[in-house]
Order: structure tokens, then C-alpha cells, then sequence
């Protein structure tokens, strides 16, 4: 297995699949680099170099008690690019790892970065507020936080139903789908679990925006229920000077397993942009 050091001595597991420009990717809370595989292989496949990484606390890379600030979760992003030279890198987050691409474009200026791709990302801000009406209430993570410490294999269950958009009707993914889902935030520690999901929930990341300099593609569903899109994509379209909002219509938050087809395709015309 292929690992890097952080600057603060953290170790994270990375993969390094193919050759060429770089694409390089942060998973979503409380998942791994393994939800980008799909991707990963039609980057490689492209003439493209995928590269994709857990972050600190989960999959496969090291659980320090502290570091679970969007601060350090961009340098450690920045760590990935020069640990592995990934000049004119096209940086792509989903969900929370979107917070890390926004956040490394203003405190590292976008260094190495020729584009940017948020999917079902956090960006600017999920935290209910008085001068940000249409946010999830504080009650929401609270409430979250509560039912991890109480259980979390039996929290992420329930939760996955809701990210991959499982009803009594619609079944977009199976339910072997939702176990590997289940397992996979299984081996990230409780407390980067519990922190992340802090951040995520907390970060203001609007000051951020206009740090975007490079071509920037948003792809978000509109029936988001993990984080709904009119406090996130549409907004973030708003801010970003060189946006491209694509709305997947009645889509759920776990795109890459639900529209899976679909966001590879859309995500590899832009690369070819």
C-alpha cells in the first residue's frame, strides 16, 4: 500500500492509478477513497492520473486525536499534491471533501490547481444561521452526534438510506450497496467521526468562493437529504466567478453510487475542457 506523510507526521494511504494530468480526489464523510474507484478507473483508462487518499481518521490512513480542522485537512490536501507532484491538477471533492478543495484554494492559493469539481459538496456553509436562513439547525447534528456515540452501526444504517435516497419506492442503489457503505465508515475512529462531521457542519466557507480562479464544475442532486442543494450548489454557483452548475433532477446525495454512469461522463467532458 502507497502512503504519504503529512507535514504534522500523519500518515495517509493513497491510491495512484495511471499516468498523466492529474486528477486528484477527497471523499465524503464518513466514507474512504474506495467511493471513487469508479471514477478512478475511467480517469486512468482516459490517459489521466487518478489520485485519491483517505483522510486523517479514516479508511486506512492513521487516527491522531487532533487535526480534524478544515485548516489542517487542506494542508493536508496540499501534502497529497507535493508528496506526489501533481502540477496543473484538477481537484475534485465530494461532500465534505469539497470544503477541503475550497478551503486549500484560498490558504494555499490554488497552487497546482488547473479545475476545480465539487459533487454533492458542503460548500459554503451547512450551519443554519440568522444570515443563513436556508441551513440544516444545529438540533439536526446535535441529534446525529447524540445516536453516533449511543451506536454507530446502527446509526449508519438508517443514515445511508437517506444518502443514497432508499425508499419505500425508489431503491437507486442495493442493499449491498448500503453494507459496503456501512462497513467502509466502520473503520474511521469515533472521534475524527465526530469531529469531521463538527467541521462539516460548522465551517463557513463563503469567504472562500472567490478563491476559485479556475474553471469550477458543481454537480448536485436536487433531492439532496444529507445536504440540500438551495444552501449549497446553487449558492456556491453563485459565488464562484467561473462556475458550472449541473442539477441532477430528483437525484440523491451518494451520486457516485446512485448516477454513477452519469457523473463519470459529466465529470470526464469537463476534464476534456
Amino acid at each position: 500500500m502507497t502512503y504519504i506523510t503529512t507535514n504534522d507526521g500523519v500518515q495517509l494511504y493513497l491510491k495512484d492509478w495511471g499516468q498523466g494530468r492529474p486528477v486528484v480526489m477527497a471523499h465524503g464523510w464518513p466514507l474512504s477513497a474506495d467511493t471513487f474507484d469508479d471514477l478512478s478507473m475511467a480517469v486512468a483508462e482516459a490517459g489521466m492520473r487518478a489520485i485519491s487518499y483517505d483522510r486523517r481518521g479514516f479508511g486506512r490512513s492513521e487516527q491522531p486525536w487532533d487535526g480534524y480542522d478544515y485548516d489542517t485537512l487542506a494542508d493536508d490536501l496540499s501534502s497529497v499534491l507535493e508528496k506526489t507532484a501533481a502540477e496543473d491538477a484538477t481537484l475534485l471533492g465530494f461532500s465534505m471533501g469539497g470544503g477541503e478543495v475550497a478551503r486549500y484554494m484560498s490558504r494555499h492559493k490554488g497552487n497546482w490547481v488547473k479545475q476545480a469539481i465539487l459533487v454533492s459538496s458542503v460548500v459554503p456553509y451547512m450551519l443554519k444561521t440568522g444570515d443563513n436562513p436556508g441551513g440544516v439547525a444545529q438540533s439536526v447534528f446535535d441529534e446525529m452526534t447524540q445516536a453516533m456515540k449511543e451506536d454507530r452501526a446502527e446509526f449508519w444504517s438508517e443514515f445511508f438510506k437517506d444518502f443514497f435516497g432508499v425508499g419505500a419506492l425508489d431503491h437507486p442503489v442495493t442493499s449491498e450497496v448500503i453494507e459496503w457503505a456501512r462497513s467502509m465508515s466502520m473503520q474511521a475512529g469515533l472521534r475524527p467521526t465526530l469531529a469531521c462531521a463538527k467541521a462539516f457542519a460548522t465551517t463557513d466557507f463563503r469567504g472562500d468562493l472567490s478563491a476559485f480562479s479556475v474553471p469550477t464544475l458543481i454537480i448536485h442532486g436536487t433531492a439532496d437529504k444529507i445536504v440540500p442543494i438551495d444552501a449549497s450548489a446553487r449558492q456556491a454557483a453563485r459565488g464562484i466567478p467561473l462556475a458550472e452548475l449541473i442539477e441532477y433532477e430528483g437525484a440523491p446525495h451518494g451520486l457516485f453510487a446512485s448516477h454513477k454512469d452519469r457523473l463519470i461522463a459529466d465529470v470526464m467532458k469537463f476534464l476534456a475542457s
